[in-house]
């Protein structure tokens, strides 16, 4: 099978949330050895990736440096942490199917997502972004040209656009590397977003697309059989946080957007990994999972995290 694996960015981080390079890379250690079963038993695997807490990283290095160097723009905030992640990726998988005699070309591909121009996520910044501070320390920020908000006792926090991919525009660079055996990181962190202009060109835009929508839409371009989504969880969770939580193993389309519309998820991070799996296998007829990083081979066996058929 074809499989589009996305990796959670923070599921690529420590038990608690560090984010140091030797946590980043034990945690990529651990993913490659699933990912590296998987192609050894002859699965196409295509891999994309969060980057949720590197871009933040990268923000708290804006904020220390803002009196000195001007900020880096979001748009090269995404593709310097694709790059970084896919690099680790790879070094890390190339070891591994090395290891099961499975030997195969790791390539990373710093993507493109185009998004439309009108899109409203692009004018209504909305998305909360990087650490609480207070407004003395956020307004050197916003003088930059940044959009900060005030969340009351916590602090001022960063608020940016967040708008729909529509189209992945490294596909076809994608997919060719896919037909000579690669196996290709790419489009991580949703991708670099992109709009175009009158004549056509691309031009990058300060804000962040969803991981898990971009990954949807990156399997659905690459033609893939099965979305996996593996993140810090082992099931989606139904109840959670009630007395009456339970684990969903296998549902389908009509039930798990039925669970959704109810406010099952609300906005919090399973949300957005939800409507991922939900609109691939609308769109496709094929399958998704969503698991955790350690249960990648018997999730796509259809015998751990939570299956989602048509």
């Amino acid at each position: 099978m074809k499989v589009l694996c996305a990796l959670g960015g923070n599921a690529l981080t420590s038990a608690e949330g560090r984010a140091r390079p030797e946590d980043q890379i034990a945690a990529v250690t651990t993913a490659a050895g699933g990912i590296a079963e998987l192609i050894a038993a002859g699965h196409q695997v295509v891999l994309t990736h969060g980057n949720g807490p590197q871009v933040g990283n990268l923000l708290v290095k804006n904020e220390l440096a803002a009196a000195v160097v001007p900020p880096v723009p979001l748009d090269w905030c995404v593709a310097q942490t694709q790059a970084t992640i896919g690099v680790i990726l790879a070094n890390a998988l190339e070891k591994a199917l090395a290891d099961r005699g499975a030997p195969r070309p790791v390539t990373v591909l710093v993507t493109r997502a185009l998004v439309r121009s009108d899109d409203p996520g692009l004018t209504e910044p909305n998305k909360p972004i990087g650490r609480y501070l207070p407004l003395a320390e956020a307004q050197l920020l916003i003088d930059h040209g940044e959009v900060w908000r005030d969340f009351g006792a916590k602090g001022w926090r960063r608020v940016v656009a967040s708008p729909e991919p529509v189209e992945i525009v490294d596909a076809p660079a994608i997919r060719a590397m896919v037909d000579t055996d690669c196996v290709v990181v790419a489009n991580g962190g949703g991708g670099v977003p992109v709009v175009a202009d009158a004549d056509g060109l691309l031009h990058g835009v300060e804000a962040v697309i969803d991981k898990d929508l971009g990954a949807a839409l990156l399997a659905q371009a690459v033609e893939a059989d099965v979305l996996l989504i593996a993140t810090d969880v082992r099931h989606v969770l139904l109840g959670y946080g009630t007395s009456a939580e339970r684990a969903l193993t296998r549902t389908t389309v009509a039930e798990l957007r039925g669970f959704a519309e109810a406010g099952e998820f609300g906005t919090g991070s399973m949300a957005p990994k939800v409507e991922a799996a939900l609109r691939f296998v609308d769109r496709t007829g094929g399958r998704a999972a969503i698991c955790s990083l350690d249960d990648i081979v018997p999730a796509l066996a259809g015998d751990a995290g939570t299956l989602v058929t048509a």
